[in-house]
């Protein structure tokens, strides 16, 4: 007779051991690939697991990401929803308020948490720019149809990751204590710039 403990053959469960192996493979995935070029199908090949595991734990791709950075909870859609529903006149404020009221939520605990770990991990640090980038600007710059897009882009990413540093990580006052609200309708203008303004760039330096 055979053992009660013995492995059964099959289909996988989908529990915590075949989520961590998700995650791992997510990560390796994003690391050789980007994250434009990984898939739900090419990570669960990856981890063993079949598309539909890898969905029971992680809707979509942009969810999945945000588990390889420890920040679960984060739903890039809502963040791109929020962020696109308004005047294209306040784009820059509404992403402002978006990003800082997500991170605010816990007084900034879980940017001073995650970020140093992404920071000193480099294939990880790779990562975070594809979450900034690909999973919240590139579709609202899809949706602005814009010029210049990548350029854009990586000026929106730069500045929120400079306000996201001097907000929670290395505080500056008063910028550090003031309300979401008043710091989007202070540094809106600078990424609305970014967004749809002029750039003033020559054409032949674009990316």
């Amino acid at each position: 007779m055979a053992s009660e403990s013995a492995p059964r053959r099959g289909r996988r469960p989908a529990g915590q051991d075949a989520r961590a192996e998700i995650l791992a493979a997510a990560r390796v995935e994003f690391v050789d690939r980007g994250y434009e070029g990984a898939s739900l199908r090419s990570i669960a090949r990856r981890a063993g697991v079949d598309p539909g595991t890898v969905r029971h734990w992680f809707p979509d791709k942009a969810r999945l990401l945000t588990g390889t950075l420890g920040v679960t909870e984060i739903e890039p859609g809502t963040i791109v929803e929020q962020v696109a529903n308004g005047p294209v006149e306040t784009l820059g404020e509404r992403l402002v308020e978006a990003v800082l009221g997500l991170w605010d939520h816990d007084d900034g605990d879980t940017v001073r948490m995650i970020m140093p770990a992404v920071i000193s991990d480099n294939e990880l640090r790779g990562l975070m720019p594809a979450f900034i980038g690909a999973a919240i600007l590139a579709p609202v710059m899809h949706a602005l149809d814009t010029p210049d897009a990548p350029l854009r882009t990586a000026l929106v990413a730069a500045q929120m990751a400079g306000l996201m540093m001097t907000r929670y990580l290395v505080p500056v006052e008063p910028l550090a204590s003031l309300p979401p609200a008043t710091v989007a309708a202070l540094v809106g203008p600078n990424l609305q710039r970014y967004l749809t303004g002029d750039l003033a760039v020559p054409s032949a330096e674009r990316a």
